[in-house]
């Protein structure tokens, strides 16, 4: 038998009424009303109401013990009749208190963890271990728990197998800065900590294995982000051999259906496939690579309308090769001029010269352009935009590109301010047929704008006879209600064909065969067709707890400046392990 509890803090039941029980956990509340104490015990499972009356032992022990002290309690079940607690697994019953024994007394707290008393990121970081008893911030912590078994359970049913690969690796040019670890045997040698096992998973399959995943620990030297921890993050790390785009597209599509409506229950989720988007119908549609689908307030191009009137600066613009582009907003016919000005005003911050507005009512059209269109074309931007009375087009003049990124921005404004986002959804989707290669703005040098190892479109014929600017990749992003969980990508398999690409993007042969020897070789050796994907672990529970900051699903995260409050980490060495290391610390 247990020595510290028979039952639960969230196990007992009317059920149980009349049973001598033992509970242990921590003392979440105390209340005393009218001499009589009650005192709300917490465990992992749940809160069960303890209640000790004057004048006995038990009174005296939780009357001098401070909460988040840890005790055993052992008492008699009773029902709470007409007093049940709805909002409580255990509310039907309480626990009468014979015996309170102190484990583990507690010091004044330096922040609340029954109520959220918003102590700064700071303090909760410090004390985390703390900030993880609250309830919310637990329960996201078991979610996340839930999260990564439910995943392995459907990757094995898929029929992929789980591997590890090295932490200490060599360092690889993937676009961020990566953790160099010094090596004590090969002085000013040093290791490095992998940002993704990306080699190793395709060098994987060039070893005959099939279908591949991990829970990957992931490590990256960059800034944080609301939706990026800094240091370290978790993925589910994929990768199928003999496969097509579809197939990666069709496993990962069963995968998240199948997790989010076991964990989200009640939630409409988009399935069973996800729509495809090209990366151009993205940019140009919602004025970003990861649209969110939750509301509407697509983008369209209204040039060809614009272009059949006279003498206004949109006509000027269209004349000129720019586009103008436009959104509809229903319902905000009755909006303020602070209102219109305010979205200008975000335009504006945005790179737009201005933004045009047609306002249709049910008797008239208003706004900054109707006296420079004529009936006929506002007519036309009615059709097209499908406008209603009480809706307004909000229109933005600039080069094609840039217009739309505009707009994009202005919509998720939009949807922040008029709350149109789809309720209890998740709204997913595929982007694919990305670009193989981008112009760098500072240099001017073409480079990779995804992933290096992925296989360009029309393999090796398309880089050898196709400006690379046109040229689009088996690239794909999967995206849910506007956040990005993962790249990947059919990977270039072939050796001619990633030498042609690295070449493209200003890296010689050797450079190539230094930086990823181990891969190359291996290609030459009889590489299977093989692509994959990585979905983020902390992106994928943030999605499913509502969480806007990735922190609230991690346990010990690092701050905004990658610092470890609670472990003081980064920590100075000493001389014996620098020396140990051959390294010295040089001042700034």
């Amino acid at each position: 038998m247990n020595i510290y509890r028979t039952h639960t803090c969230g196990e007992l039941r009317g059920s149980d009424v009349g049973k001598e029980v033992k509970l242990s956990g921590w003392i979440h509340r105390k209340r005393d009303l009218g001499g009589m104490l009650f005192v709300t015990l917490r465990d992992n499972y749940g809160i069960t109401q303890v209640l000790a009356n004057p004048g006995t032992d038990a009174y005296k022990v939780f009357n001098d013990t401070r909460i988040e002290s840890v005790v055993t309690v052992e008492g008699k079940v009773l029902s709470r009749g007409e007093n049940i607690n709805k909002d409580m697994p255990t509310g039907e019953i309480e626990v009468e208190a014979t015996s309170v024994i102190v484990q583990s007394a507690a010091d004044v707290l330096p922040m609340q963890v029954a109520d959220d008393d918003n102590a700064p990121e700071e303090t909760r970081l410090t004390y985390r271990f703390l900030d993880l008893r609250r309830e919310k911030l637990h329960k996201n912590i078991l979610l996340r728990s839930k999260v990564i078994a439910g995943i392995r359970k459907r990757m094995i049913e898929m029929g992929f197998t789980e591997f590890q690969t090295p932490i200490l690796t060599s360092s690889s040019p993937e676009g961020a800065r990566d953790y160099l670890v010094p090596s004590r045997l090969y002085p000013g040698k040093f290791y490095a900590l992998p940002q993704a096992p990306q080699q190793f998973k395709q060098l994987l399959m060039v070893s005959g294995f099939d279908k591949y995943f991990q829970i990957a620990p992931c490590f990256r030297d960059e800034d944080a982000r609301a939706d990026r921890s800094p240091g370290e993050f978790y993925q589910l790390d994929v990768e199928m051999s003999f496969c097509t785009q579809d197939e990666v597209f069709e496993a990962m599509e069963k995968l998240f259906v199948s997790l989010f409506t076991e964990l989200a229950p009640g939630a409409k989720v988009t399935g069973p496939t996800f729509p495809r988007i090209s990366y151009e119908q993205a940019m140009n549609r919602w004025g970003c690579d990861k649209p969110d689908l939750r509301y509407g307030l697509e983008i369209e191009d209204v040039s060809d309308i614009i272009a059949k009137t006279e003498g206004n600066f949109l006509k000027g613009a269209v004349d000129s090769g720019k586009a103008v582009r436009a959104i509809c907003v229903n319902n905000v016919g009755d909006k303020s001029r602070k209102f219109y000005s305010n979205l200008e005003a975000s335009c504006k911050e945005n790179g737009a010269a201005g933004l045009a507005t047609l306002i249709y009512t049910d008797t008239e059209v208003k706004g900054t352009v109707t006296k420079l269109l004529n009936d006929e074309v506002k007519a036309e931007l009615k059709a097209r935009m499908k406008a209603e009375a009480g809706s307004a087009i909000l229109m933005v003049a600039d080069e094609k590109l840039k217009a739309s990124v505009i707009l994009g921005k202005l919509r998720i404004k939009l949807a922040d301010e008029l709350d149109l986002r789809e309720k209890n959804a998740f709204r997913f989707c595929w982007v694919n047929d990305f670009p193989m290669f981008e112009k760098d703005e500072e240099t001017g040098q073409t480079i990779f704008s995804h992933n290096p190892f992925s296989m360009p479109q029309g393999g090796l014929d398309a880089l050898l006879n196709q400006d690379p600017l046109t040229i689009k990749a088996y690239q794909y992003d999967i995206v849910c209600n506007g956040i990005e969980l993962s790249s990947g990508a059919i990977r270039n398999h072939k050796p001619e064909i990633m030498y042609k690409a690295f070449e493209i993007a200003g890296y010689d042969k050797s450079v190539v065969d230094e930086k990823f020897g181990g891969m190359i070789r291996a290609f030459k050796f009889g590489a299977p067709p093989h692509g994959g994907i990585a979905p983020g672990i902390d992106r994928i529970t943030m999605l499913l707890a509502n969480e806007q900051n990735i922190r609230e699903v991690i346990c010990f995260p690092l701050n905004q400046k990658a610092q470890d409050l609670l472990m003081q980490a980064p920590a100075e060495a000493t001389e014996k392990q620098l020396k140990e290391l051959h390294l010295k610390i040089v001042e700034d």
